[in-house]
């Protein structure tokens, strides 16, 4: 069917929507055309829009989880560090040292047995002591 709007659009609704709205909301044709073109925003229903202007205004907490407590505890993290990795970054540490001492370069540890920075020449280098686990 087509329907012509009061601008002058011509619009095609189809007999089957329309038929099943007039049988579903027991309305007379022209009810289920002007039903068809709110649904489709080709018209402006009032009422509808006082509704959705009121229901905007309302906020629904939808359980947002910002708002749970954690579930897991915060307790620190315990580092296990074994005794050959120790014993590697005392030697790194050691041997850059004394290469600090020699070449006129800067050597800081920043965290123990994990990283060490190296200033040397004008340029910043750091080595981070990593090891890896063995697979299960």
């Amino acid at each position: 069917m087509r329907y012509t709007l009061e601008n002058g659009k011509i619009v095609n609704i189809s007999d089957k929507d329309i038929e099943k709205k007039m049988k579903l909301y027991n309305l007379t044709k022209e009810g289920a055309i002007q039903l068809w073109l709110e649904d489709n925003d080709y018209l402006v229903n009032e009422e509808l829009e006082a509704l959705d202007a009121k229901s905007k205004k309302v906020k629904i907490n939808h359980g947002a989880r910002a708002d749970k407590p954690r579930k897991k505890s915060d307790k620190p993290r315990t580092v296990k560090v074994s005794d050959a990795k120790k014993e590697l970054f005392s030697k790194l540490s050691y041997y850059l040292n004394e290469f600090c001492e020699e070449n006129d370069a800067n050597c800081t540890i920043l965290k123990e047995n994990k990283l060490i920075e190296l200033q040397f020449g004008g340029e910043t280098f750091k080595i981070d002591l990593i090891q890896v686990r063995k697979k299960k």
